[in-house]
């Protein structure tokens, strides 16, 4: 009989994570897996990301629209009461044998609050990293806790969750996934992009600059990072932020910049396959996303983070680290941008992986077993 395996996905950066291992698990003949597509995914606002789920070929999915159109914390709340309801009757149909998260999301709470009630296995990806200046560092732990076997992107995160109390044979080091479209997924030519993008001669910077979530004013520093942007003449591409509170103020802004100025451009949503088109072309990567940290090291590409938001993240020496504060920015980019900086990156490793993730990840869920020595977790601590 069938292992019925179901993967959570809300939204653009969480399923360009789980392509890989997903495919995997669709193509291995032990396992019947479905997709559970909500939140984002759903949103018009968002670009309708599950159509691309579709359109990568997975026909096993499952839709739930529960994402408030809110720019507050109050929004995010209730999205994920909305959330817990939807994903209650989905999964009581469905009565998987085993649910597979990731990552920090704080909509993936509710989903593994439901198959914690309904006494359904969970595997989770990318646990024990570190991000304290976002809610997303609470939740991941959290999801940890809940969680029975886990995938981790790195050998300290791997020691962070044997350090919660998580029994040894549960914790298994496979890195990022995401790095595996870089080995297995055929990523667009320098000439595609320019053509796509409209890309001149000029220098190309990528930005993805999310909410602050811990901070009561989530788009605080926000300001900064246009005032330094506007001092600039490279091509500046926008990918949109996350859903969480502020991110409409962060689209606005973003939108009104690229109409002020030429060199720049905003997109809603980028399949995974063009992102990477995008990094590999790019001269920088700027923000405070999870990608720049997690993944820019894998191409050897200079990438500036910005504020709090990814503060103590492992991370390798194309990081630049900078407070939110323009000047110091315009200083950070001229640093990554110049001929010294990029060859002292010739030899890095990333330490998130080396794009064998799904194959790690698939092997230990194909002969994971399913019995009550999973599903009742002991604490060793």
């Amino acid at each position: 009989m069938n292992k019925k395996i179901v993967a959570i996905t809300s939204s653009r950066a969480d399923y360009s994570h789980l392509y890989w291992p997903l495919k995997l698990l669709e193509q291995d003949k032990s396992i019947d897996l479905t997709i559970l597509c909500f939140g984002p995914h759903l949103s018009p606002e968002y670009g309708e990301t599950w159509q691309q789920i579709q359109r990568d070929g997975f026909t096993q999915l499952k839709t739930l629209e529960c994402l408030l159109s809110s720019d507050t914390d109050v929004g995010m709340a209730k999205s994920l009461g909305l959330a817990i309801l939807g994903i209650t009757d989905i999964l009581a149909e469905l009565r998987p044998d085993l649910m597979l998260i990731i990552a920090d999301r704080y909509e993936m709470l509710a989903a593994a609050n439901v198959a914690l009630t309904l006494r359904i296995p969970i595997a989770h990806i990318e646990g024990g990293d570190v991000s304290e200046g976002a809610i997303d560092d609470a939740v991941r732990n959290a999801l940890t806790k809940m969680s029975h076997v886990h995938f981790t992107p790195t050998d300290k995160a791997k020691k962070r969750v044997l350090a919660m109390g998580e029994e040894s044979w549960r914790v298994h080091l496979s890195g990022a996934p995401s790095l595996d479209h870089l080995r297995k997924s055929t990523i667009p030519k320098r000439d595609k992009i320019s053509s796509q993008f409209n890309l001149d001669h000029k220098k190309l910077i990528v930005a993805a600059y999310h909410p602050v979530t811990m901070y009561q004013d989530s788009v605080k520093e926000q300001h900064e990072l246009f005032k330094a942007l506007s001092t600039r003449s490279e091509n500046i591409i926008f990918c949109f932020p996350n859903a969480d509170t502020g991110s409409h103020k962060i689209m606005q802004k973003a939108s009104d910049f690229c109409q002020q100025y030429t060199n720049a451009q905003i997109h809603t949503n980028l399949p995974a396959q063009t992102y990477w088109g995008l990094l590999k072309q790019a001269d920088l990567m700027l923000g405070n996303s999870s990608s720049g940290i997690m993944e820019t090291a894998s191409l050897k590409l200079p990438c500036i983070n910005i504020g709090i938001r990814q503060q103590g993240r492992e991370q390798a020496v194309n990081i630049i680290d900078v407070k939110a504060d323009n000047k110091l920015i315009i200083e950070a980019i001229e640093q990554a941008l110049s001929p010294e900086f990029k060859d002292s990156l010739k030899g890095l490793i990333n330490p998130y992986g080396d794009g064998f993730a799904a194959e790690k990840i698939v092997a230990v869920l194909r002969e994971l077993e399913i019995n009550d020595k999973l599903l009742f977790k002991k604490n060793i601590l």
